[in-house]
């Protein structure tokens, strides 16, 4: 593996020559390790087709549909495949429930005057409790404390309890259809209960039940836990709107503190820049030697951070996503690596001892071998463990500057980030109908939901993410991007308005007119609950087109990790049609494949496509949005 096999981006391959030459482990050589023979793509057929289970102890089992060779339970093939899959979203979903709990533990917090934080937005505060049937006519504290109580009853309801949260944000035409289908869902903790008892052995086998099941779930997730963790972290950090910032590699400088907030929660990422802008830390990172003190944004909890504020001295700018963390660590640069609830690596302290820098978690679900140090996050006690973070930051950083040598002039860009429903209203003069004009006259064919992470299954990091994006605007499809992909696209240059030259006439001129790029920075993998809601929008205004009716599609060119695949079950859900890349793992499951490649647009409406070339993918989503067109008369 070399070249693009390993990233699209140079300054990856760049500290990849570094991390080579120092002997480190690092994640391409272990991928590369991992395949069989001489091809790093190659696996374990039975693992790649999803059919291989070790769930009792009378496996590992392995099925084979074609010799209709079953699990010893007796599972089939189909129905091995899909409980892995029901399996991985359950762990997608506690995990972005997880973070969901801790931004409305913040919120609380703030509510009560017990954080550094302030409600920075009260009028989506008040806007987001009217729509869920909440009174607002008392102080901004109050409608915080009460919009807590209500999102935390709800979450708390048991399955055969209708979510009040997902009756009162989705649309009538939806809630039509999962009521038909038994998928409308309870809270959100009963519903992983649920799930999780229907995949023990011996419950539940049928592959379109537990495909049912993992939708449901996949609803109350986007719902309870996306929309609410976002629009609350919206009410708290401010509403994203669009403005510039650095990205790539070259924000960070070896003579500066580097203090890099990692995984996906913000809390005290926010905190450090607060404190961080401070005349006093400024003057204390001086003090050590360094030019000063800087807070680097780093793949998903910096995007929450950079979607909502801009960079200054203090607040520096962004790297990247998850795959180059090793590069990150291995420039030499950086002081402490503060690791929330996601994407942190059990490799990184081999990485701490070697470039000399503090490796500190800051959750309870975080740890590393050989790691002492630990900041679980408290939301009272925000203020003073952004202190004690920036102190130890400070502390390191003579032994850092004076015994590691740096990578240096590594390039840096600029991505116009920062954008959601409300700037993009914003942006067409509060309204979306000079958005829907430019559907409606052609000039604009459709948009897609980019929501993607990265992954070095077939190729480099982040080349198929680009490829798809590239080929998409060039057919004047505007992108809306998210999650891991979201970097990817950034660090590109495609999230700055020069991009425009990569986009068809027709999208080039909607850029040019609105001074956007045609690939728009649209947050993370938590934001998929919020196109959702963007879609709602869109519906309502053309007069209550069904959602599966719309000229939209979903992709996911990398997708990688457990959240990804619930993001990609509720796209489906939603009536999507969804693009995944790679290729999942059900292939071994002939039925399943049926049901979701080929039948499921007589169930939801959604439907799934899976194609390894970026051309032919692209080609089949514009086909998609141009017969969605021709139906809509337009």
């Amino acid at each position: 593996m070399e070249g693009e096999r390993i990233s699209y981006h140079k300054s990856v391959l760049r500290l990849y020559d570094r991390i080579k030459n120092d002997n480190m482990t690092n994640i391409w050589d272990r991928y590369e390790a991992q395949g069989l023979g001489k091809d790093p793509d190659k696996r374990c057929p039975f693992c790649m087709g999803g059919v291989r289970c070790d769930l009792c102890s009378n496996g590992p089992c392995r099925a084979d549909a074609e010799k209709d060779k079953r699990g010893v339970c007796g599972i089939t093939a189909d129905g091995m495949a899909m409980r892995m899959t029901v399996l991985r979203n359950i762990m997608g979903a506690a995990t972005y429930h997880y973070h969901t709990e801790q931004t409305i533990k913040t919120l609380r917090a703030t509510a009560d005057g017990q954080t550094p934080f302030k409600i920075q937005e009260p009028e989506k505060l008040k806007t987001f409790s009217e729509r869920l049937g909440l009174d607002v006519s008392d102080s901004v504290n109050e409608i915080a404390l009460r919009l807590c109580d209500f999102a935390e009853t709800d979450f708390n309801r048991k399955a055969d309890e209708p979510s009040h949260i997902v009756e009162r944000l989705a649309t009538d035409e939806r809630k039509e259809v999962w009521n038909k289908l038994n998928i409308f869902p309870g809270g959100i903790y009963g519903e992983m209960m649920r799930a999780t008892s229907s995949c023990l052995t011996n419950v539940d086998g049928y592959y379109v039940s537990l495909a049912l099941k993992a939708m449901r779930l996949a609803v109350a997730m986007a719902y309870q836990s996306q929309i609410v963790n976002e629009y609350c972290q919206d009410i708290l950090f401010g509403i994203p709107r669009p403005h510039p910032m650095r990205v790539d590699l070259g924000v960070l400088d070896p003579d500066y503190v580097n203090v890099l907030p990692n995984g996906h929660e913000p809390f005290l990422g926010f905190a450090m820049v607060q404190l961080g802008r401070e005349r006093k830390w400024q003057e204390k990172a001086k003090a050590s030697g360094a030019k000063g003190l800087r807070i680097i944004a780093n793949i998903e909890a910096g995007q929450e951070m950079i979607q909502r504020w801009e960079m200054d001295e203090a607040f520096y700018g962004f790297t990247g996503n998850w795959i180059m963390q090793e590069a990150i660590l291995a420039s030499g640069c950086v002081d402490l690596f503060a690791c929330d609830m996601n994407c942190s690596m059990p490799v990184d302290p081999t990485y701490a001892q070697k470039y000399k820098f503090r490796l500190v978690p800051v959750s309870d679900l975080v740890a590393f071998e050989g790691i002492t140090d630990r900041v679980n996050y408290v939301p009272q006690k925000a203020e003073q463990q952004a202190s004690e973070l920036l102190e130890m930051a400070i502390d390191n950083f003579k032994d850092r500057r004076s015994s590691v040598e740096p990578v240096t002039q590594l390039p840096v860009k600029e991505a116009v980030v920062g954008f959601s429903t409300e700037s993009i209203l914003d942006a067409l003069g509060g309204t979306l109908a000079p958005l829907l004009a430019a559907i409606k006259n052609g000039v604009i064919r459709g948009i897609a939901g980019f929501v993607s992470c990265t992954t070095l299954r077939d190729c480099g990091q982040d080349v198929h993410s680009v490829a798809v994006a590239k080929e998409l605007i060039k057919r004047d499809i505007l992108v809306l991007s998210m999650g891991c992909g979201n970097a990817a696209l950034q660090v590109a240059g495609l999230c700055s308005p020069e991009a425009r030259e990569y986009a068809g006439s027709g999208l080039k001129s909607l850029c040019e007119s609105l001074n956007v790029p045609p690939v728009l920075s649209y947050g993370t993998c938590t934001d998929t609950g919020r196109i959702a809601d963007l879609l709602a929008a869109v519906s309502k205004a053309l007069g209550d087109v069904p959602i599966p009716d719309l000229p939209v599609v979903a992709a996911a060119p990398e997708y990688m990790e457990q959240k990804a695949t619930i993001d990609a079950i509720f796209a489906l859900a939603l009536g999507l049609y969804t693009y995944v890349n790679p290729v999942p793992t059900v292939t071994g499951a002939p039925n399943l494949v049926r049901l979701l490649t080929q039948d499921c647009p007589e169930v939801t409406g959604g439907i799934l496509n899976v194609d390894t070339d970026p051309v032919k993918a692209v080609e089949a989503m514009l086909a998609h949005i141009e017969g969605k067109r021709e139906r809509l008369g337009i």
